[in-house]
C-alpha cells in the first residue's frame, strides 16, 4: 500500500483507500484532472459510509432478512391486488416523514409481517432507525424492565425509532399491565409523529377482547387509526399452499397437509 493509502486509512476514509490505485491507474488512462479524480474518490467514500451506515441500521432494526417488494406476490388474492398501487405508494417512504400509521389487518399466513418487513427493510434503506419486534416480545421486556426499574429506558428503545414494526397483535390477549405498557407506547409515539406499523389478526371490533378493556382498546385504537393506513389481506394461508405444494398427499389420501395456522396453538413468546 502507498504511503496515501496509509494516511487514508488512518483518517479512516477506507473507502478511498481501498480504490486508490485503481482510481488513480484508470484516472491517468482517461486523462482525469485532479479535481475529478479527487470528486470520484470523494464519492466512492460516500457510497461506502452510506452501504455502511445501512447495514448497521438493518443490524439494529432486528429484521434478520432482507425482503424487496419483489417478493411480495400481488396475483396471490384479489385483495393484494386491489391493494397494489397503495402497497406500492408506501414504498416512498412519505408515511415516515408524515408520522402516519400502518395497520396492517388478515388471517394467519396472509403475508401481514412479509409485508411489515418489506417496508422496515427499505425504511433501513433510506437510513431512517427501525425497530421489528412481536407486540409480546416488547411486552415482555417492558415488563421486565419494572424489576430492574429501567422501565424509562426500556420505552425508549420503543418510542424513538422512526419506524416502530409491531408484529402479530391480538394473538395473545394482554392483562392490565401490558395493556397499560402498550398504551404509553403507542400514546407516545403518537405525540411524538412516529410512524408504527401494527400487524395483527383481530379488527379494530374485537380489540376490547384482546386488550384489558374496551376503554384502553379505544385510546389506542384511536391513536393508531387518527393518522394511519389500513390495510386487509384476505385469501388462503401462504404458508399452508406452500406446504400443499411440497408435500402432496399420500397417494390414496384426499385430505390435504394440515397447516397450523390457529394462533391458539403457538406458544406464548414467554415460553
Amino acid at each position: 500500500m502507498s504511503e496515501l493509502g496509509r494516511k487514508l486509512q488512518q483518517l479512516q476514509l477506507t473507502g478511498m483507500s481501498e480504490e486508490l490505485d485503481h482510481v488513480l491507474a484508470d484516472a491517468a488512462a482517461r486523462n482525469l484532472s485532479h479535481a475529478e479524480t479527487i470528486e470520484w474518490l470523494a464519492d466512492i467514500e460516500l457510497e461506502e459510509r452510506r452501504r455502511r451506515s445501512v447495514e448497521r441500521r438493518f443490524r439494529l432494526s432486528k429484521l434478520q432478512a432482507k425482503i424487496g417488494i419483489e417478493s411480495f406476490h400481488f396475483n396471490h388474492h384479489k385483495s393484494r391486488a386491489q391493494l397494489k398501487s397503495r402497497i406500492l405508494r408506501l414504498l416512498d417512504l412519505d408515511f415516515i416523514a408524515q408520522g402516519t400509521n400502518v395497520v396492517i389487518i388478515g388471517n394467519p399466513g396472509t403475508g401481514k409481517t412479509f409485508l411489515a418487513k418489506i417496508l422496515a427493510w427499505r425504511a433501513c434503506q433510506a437510513n431512517y432507525r427501525v425497530l421489528f419486534t412481536t407486540a409480546m416480545n416488547m411486552l415482555n421486556q417492558l415488563v421486565a424492565s419494572q424489576v430492574d426499574h429501567s422501565l424509562v429506558r426500556r420505552l425508549k428503545a420503543y418510542t424513538d425509532p422512526a419506524l416502530l414494526v409491531c408484529d402479530e397483535l391480538g394473538y395473545l390477549a394482554l392483562d392490565q399491565q401490558t395493556s397499560n405498557l402498550f398504551y404509553q407506547v403507542i400514546s407516545t409515539r403518537h405525540a411524538e409523529r412516529r410512524s408504527t406499523v401494527i400487524t395483527t389478526n383481530s379488527p379494530f371490533s374485537d380489540w376490547g377482547n384482546i386488550l384489558f378493556n374496551t376503554t384502553i382498546a379505544a385510546a389506542i385504537a384511536d391513536r393508531l387509526v387518527e393518522n394511519s393506513e389500513i390495510f386487509l389481506l384476505g385469501g388462503p394461508s401462504v404458508r399452508c399452499q406452500r406446504k400443499a405444494a411440497a408435500e402432496p398427499a399420500a397417494a390414496g389420501h384426499d385430505q390435504a397437509p394440515r397447516c397450523d395456522d390457529n394462533p391458539e396453538h403457538r406458544r406464548s413468546p414467554a415460553g
